[in-house]
């Protein structure tokens, strides 16, 4: 009988047996990513804070106290100039902080750099991001230095930011990320639970090709993001293309199987 079964198993495609390409643990290669080149644009002015490339827009004092911010359910952002180089943006969920940034605008007003402090919902340990921007255009005239349009010219980031985990089994298909957020989905286009995500709470998945998926997620019954993932013919690169339905910004984001 044993032997029957070998010989069975040696004329089965050898397809029945290999690792989906998804497989794998993959890490973001900043440097060979493309973020949208979609300006961000705001201004600290008069005591008022307004960006009006945020989706959707923020309107609120910069006095250091918790302001709601109007069309985000249970979201403060409490906004302070610390000088007329630098404003500080806590931004809190139901009274508990979601983040920290600290924006500084160089001496000859040219740059701008932002540093980040993540604090996941499903993780003790904070994750740092780093950018540094250029100024689009001219600096606003009396406003505080940080103001303005800026584009993105550089990246960095915390391990934990920059790495995801996939494992496909039995038709589904599971993310989980070092920050704590996780899904599993079928390949159905129904929507499965996100967890641990301050950004999305479903997710559907869809196979569009042997080595490309679609994931589309939503937050609060509305489609807020949609990723196209493929890998490359040899496994080793995977490529997503990240459109945001809120404002329109596609990035592209490589990353490398580790």
């Amino acid at each position: 009988m044993k032997k029957l079964v070998a010989s069975v198993m040696l004329f089965l495609p050898a397809a029945l047996f290999a690792q989906s390409p998804f497989d794998g643990t993959w890490k973001v290669n900043l440097d060979a990513s493309k973020p949208s080149p979609e300006p961000l644009v705001f201004s600290v002015s008069n005591g008022i804070y307004d960006c009006t490339s945020c989706v959707p827009a923020i309107h609120v004092k910069a006095d250091g106290s918790d302001q709601p911010v109007t069309g985000l359910s249970h979201v403060t952002a409490a906004v302070n100039e610390i000088d007329s180089h630098t404003i500080t943006i806590v931004v809190k969920k139901d009274g508990k902080t979601v983040s920290e940034q600290t924006r500084t605008a160089s001496e000859d007003e040219r740059t701008l750099h932002v540093k980040v402090t993540v604090y996941p919902p499903q993780s003790a340990k904070p994750s740092i991001e780093e950018t540094t921007s250029e100024r689009i255009g001219k600096p606003v005239l009396g406003a505080n230095t940080t103001s303005g349009s800026w584009k993105t010219r550089k990246m960095n980031g915390s391990e934990g930011l920059l790495l995801v985990t996939y494992k496909e089994s039995a038709g589904e298909l599971s993310e989980s990320t070092p920050t704590g957020s996780s899904w599993t989905a079928k390949y159905d286009g129904e929507y499965y639970p996100v967890k641990g995500s301050y950004h999305a709470d479903s997710v559907s998945l869809k196979k569009m090709k042997d080595r490309t998926i679609e994931l589309s997620f939503k937050a609060g019954g509305n489609i807020v993001r949609v990723n196209t993932i493929t890998i490359s013919s040899d496994g080793r690169i995977m490529t997503i293309v990240s459109e945001s339905k809120l404002s329109g910004r596609v990035s592209t984001w490589v990353a490398t199987r580790q």
